[in-house]
């Protein structure tokens, strides 16, 4: 039986394996300076821009962590959702490494930051009593599965750059994203003024890794120095290259990120027309929310593992990966109207 509780809990997508066979047949020069990392870096290129820089890191944490404490100093502070992985679910790994304060602003009912929000924290600037703002974070998509339009990054975007703020994007869930916006992979990071990106692959099928990508010319002057120094350059690059070369190649990513999100859709539909069920977000990516009543949760995480993100409104999050089927989806709510 499949699970809904993370897309981090499905396996590896057969490409994915046949890429890193393919990596591993010689000897190849380490540390990023081989070939399979060179043509993977070229892809990146193409597709996000010439100046691109592309740095692979082992894990989402390590890639936030690099991509952070590449546009501050450890008086800095940071901007990010209240409901943002780095701020809730990174324990103090952002906050260790960078030495940064983190404000946390309050997302709207989907998930987001608005502008009018981010406003209200650009203040004291210059006043050595108060950590300065250097970065924004956002998360794309969201830790409620909703998704930035192109419009509402150019936004953000621009109010950063008004104000001297790097736009970082967290895109464990990227690909997802643009799957849903059916829209090229640039439009929602360097065509839309992101600086910095974490680009995820692990929750899109890949074995481990992800990627930092530098679209700011300011922050490409050091960051090769920070790659080593937050400890997440690999000897072995070309096992992570090797896996987003194929996930970027053929536009793997589009198909396994659409059907994701196509289940999470057909789980949306499927839910909401059950009584006791109260879907709580717009699905847009992979993800679906609902409030159900507490005493279903047993008997459901008995066969199908899920996440209750919310415990005092028994709002719970279900998750569709690249594996998850039709009669997954069935059987699950099968088992809802059971109870129901």
């Amino acid at each position: 039986m499949k699970s809904f509780a993370s897309d981090n809990y499905a396996g590896v997508l057969p490409q994915i394996m046949e890429a890193l066979a393919a990596a591993n047949t010689a000897h190849a020069r380490s540390y990023g300076a081989d070939e399979v990392t060179a043509r993977a870096t070229q892809l990146f290129q193409e597709i996000f821009g010439a100046e691109a820089q592309v740095f692979f890191v082992f894990n989402g944490t390590g890639a936030n962590v690099l991509s952070i404490s590449s546009a501050t100093q450890s008086y800095n502070a940071i901007l990010c959702a209240d409901t943002s992985h780095i701020y809730c679910d990174e324990s103090s790994a952002p906050e260790t490494f960078t030495g940064c304060r983190f404000f946390p602003l309050t997302a709207n009912d989907h998930g987001k930051l608005d502008v009018e929000t981010i406003k209200t924290r650009l203040i004291r600037k210059g006043d050595v009593h108060y950590a300065q703002a250097t970065l924004l974070s956002i998360t794309q998509a969201t830790e409620y599965g909703t998704i930035y339009t192109p419009e509402e990054i150019k936004a953000i975007s621009a109010l950063c750059r008004e104000h001297g703020l790097y736009l970082h994007m967290d895109g464990s869930r990227f690909f997802n994203a643009a799957a849903s916006l059916g829209c090229s992979l640039a439009d929602i990071s360097s065509a839309a003024g992101v600086d910095i990106l974490s680009l995820g692959g692990t929750k899109a099928g890949m074995m481990f890794g992800e990627a930092v990508v530098v679209f700011n010319k300011d922050l490409a002057k050091h960051i090769a120095f920070k790659h080593k120094q937050v400890m997440q350059l690999a000897s072995k690059t070309r096992f992570i290259a090797a896996q987003f070369d194929a996930m970027l190649r053929t536009e793997l990513w589009k198909t396994t990120a659409g059907h994701a999100n196509a289940m999470a859709q057909k789980l949306h539909a499927g839910l909401g027309a059950i009584p006791g069920v109260t879907i709580t977000k717009p699905t847009q990516a992979n993800a679906v929310f609902a409030e159900i009543p507490r005493h279903w949760y047993e008997p459901l995480q008995e066969h199908f593992p899920f996440y209750v993100w919310k415990e005092s409104t028994h709002e719970v999050r279900l998750m569709c990966a690249w594996d998850t089927a039709e009669k997954d989806i069935e059987a699950f709510l099968n088992a809802v109207k059971k109870l129901a």
